[in-house]
């Protein structure tokens, strides 16, 4: 019996639909948190699960200067993902910003009629009254954030909630140490850092990124 709603179930997930929405700057902060390299091709897999996938979206404020941030742009794009930017905006303070919620939750609203399931991957609680009007229409949404940052306004109107952590391990880049001892990162990484080279025995390095630390309510500032 137990097995033939296993079955069952399994067929329910092959059929369902799913699209898949990442704050990219979100994920970026959270991975800085939890000191994770993210595989993005890994990552694309763990959220879809055995079901349909109909988009992956992935949203990130864009600097058309930094060729290495283009380089992983470029990547993303064909590897599954539909890329959507928002060039930086600078202030008289220095600060940068490029907000991308509205983008969010229209291609969300938008998309949601032809899924059965819509994963978000963002803390962000600005994105809670689109979460609840999407559930509204019987679109199951799981949002999946780092829990520490994420809004306690999100997980409330979330039909399911994934904790960053929980999954880190089917998440994680793989290192790679060859026979010379020296530790390779084959993926380029997030936001354009190139692949680096580095000892097994040497500290974890900082990495500086042009598009640096995000704050909750979606502001990007320079490191």
């Amino acid at each position: 019996m137990e097995a033939s709603q296993q079955r069952r179930r399994r067929l329910l997930d092959e059929r369902d639909r799913v699209a898949i929405f990442i704050d990219g700057a979100n994920l970026f902060y959270a991975a800085m948190q939890l000191n994770l390299e993210v595989d993005y091709a890994k990552l694309l897999r763990r959220l879809t699960g055995d079901r349909q996938l109909i988009r992956a979206y992935f949203y990130t404020a864009c600097d058309s200067g930094n060729e290495k941030q283009q380089g992983f742009l470029l990547w993303m794009s064909r590897n599954g993902y539909r890329v959507v930017t928002k060039e930086l905006i600078q202030f008289p303070d220095g600060s940068k910003k490029a907000n991308l919620d509205v983008e969010i939750a229209v291609d969300m609203l938008t998309l949601a009629r032809n899924c059965d399931t819509i994963v978000l991957l963002s803390g962000d609680g600005d994105l809670a009254y689109a979460v609840n009007s999407i559930a509204y229409q019987g679109v199951q949404v799981e949002v999946v954030s780092l829990s520490s940052m994420t809004s306690e306004s999100l997980v409330n109107v979330a039909d399911f909630f994934i904790d960053l952590e929980e999954i880190r391990v089917d998440i994680e880049r793989e290192k790679k140490v060859p026979e010379n001892g020296l530790e390779t990162r084959g993926q380029t990484g997030a936001f354009g850092v190139t692949p680096r080279l580095r000892s097994t025995n040497e500290a974890e390095l900082n990495t500086h990124v042009e598009v640096q630390t995000v704050r909750r309510e979606g502001q990007i500032r320079n490191s």
